[in-house]
């Protein structure tokens, strides 16, 4: 590895004020969508893995109480 080679150099460290992140652009948009959708996505995956495991100790208390 050469002295010179980029590794942990910090590439802009004053940038210029128009060179900003700007609250509300489409980056940050998309950034909430995303977020949202996989929000949505764990969540329903949770429900799903709840339901089954409400579904599978339904049918164990039936079947002790059918004594099988």
């Amino acid at each position: 590895m050469s002295e010179n080679d980029g590794q942990g150099m910090i590439v802009n460290p004053e940038p210029d004020s128009d060179n900003q992140d700007w609250d509300g652009d489409e980056a940050d948009r998309a950034d909430r969508l995303r977020f949202a959708e996989e929000q949505a996505m764990i969540k329903e995956q949770s429900e799903h893995k709840e339901d089954e495991a409400l579904r599978r100790a339904r049918q164990q208390a039936a079947e002790e109480e059918n004594g099988h």
